[in-house]
């Protein structure tokens, strides 16, 4: 795709924009200020709750709409809602119910509040270190109206591969379940992906999702591959995500996000 065809750059977050540690480094900065510089306009999109992204909205000073929850929720800079995806409340009960026969831990994702079972569960104490908040200690099933994410989590990552498949299974197209972790595994409501959050930008911002570029590593970035103009995948995705997208880029820990900006995006070698 030239570069004059291309308006707006789409990246995930963990794994891709920042490094294994969540270290936003100073070349992948100035790669979005040489976006800018072009007239590309730059955003994000993450499993993450809207204000677990802060930490990078501001250092990039991102003004365009960013989809937090996998595209659950957009939002504004500021975090004003500008549209939330639900999951059904049998839905998510139904979700709970498959994760714990699976062994697994459930997360529950509120608006911004993330509630969990115990605060000593697997991954929690680096999740809050990674989102910069707190999460709400209680019974996950207590209030499931509002949902908008479900996140099973486990380290045997077998077991998290046979989740994701039971899960699909399942839901049918009733709601989507895809790893956004090889830890982790992420339902939102069925047009909540990452395929629907260009689909969202392409109506809010009126650019044709031809005209965008998207930059992932894991499985559930494929669905927004698969809707833009060019992709570009990190070099430790897995082969299978790699072979979706139109570029492979070096690691995320070898600036694989600047790497791909400066070689696929901004022509230079």
């Amino acid at each position: 795709m030239p570069e004059s065809k291309i308006r707006l750059v789409l990246a995930d977050v963990d794994g891709t924009l920042v490094t294994k540690d969540k270290i936003l480094t100073p070349r992948a900065i100035r790669a979005v200020e040489r976006l800018r510089a072009r007239g590309i306009l730059f955003t994000i999109t993450s499993g993450r709750p809207p204000k677990g992204m802060k930490m990078v909205i501001d250092p990039l000073k991102i003004s365009e709409p960013i989809a937090g929850f996998n595209g659950g929720m957009m939002v504004r800079p500021d975090f004003t809602v500008i549209e939330a995806r639900t999951l059904p409340a049998e839905t998510a009960r139904k979700v709970i119910g498959i994760i714990r026969d699976h062994r697994a831990d459930p997360w529950v994702y509120d608006g911004n509040d993330w509630i969990v079972s115990r605060l000593d569960a697997p991954h929690v104490a680096r999740e809050q270190w990674t989102v910069k908040f707190p999460p709400v200690v209680g019974d996950v099933e207590a209030k499931l109206d509002q949902v908008v994410k479900i996140t099973g989590v486990s380290d045997d990552l077998d077991l998290m591969k046979r989740l994701e498949h039971d899960l699909q299974q399942a839901l049918g197209d009733t709601a989507s379940a895809a790893l956004s972790q090889p830890y982790y595994v992420d339902v939102t409501n069925k047009d909540a992906n990452k395929g629907g959050v260009v689909m969202a930008l392409e109506r809010l911002l009126g650019i044709p999702a031809s005209q965008m570029v998207t930059l992932g590593d894991q499985p559930n970035d494929v669905l927004m591959f698969r809707k833009s103009g060019m992709s570009i995948a990190m070099g430790q995705a897995s082969p299978e995500v790699q072979k979706q997208a139109t570029y492979v880029s070096t690691s995320c820990e070898a600036e694989g996000f600047a790497n791909g900006i400066e070689k696929f995006v901004l022509g230079e070698a």
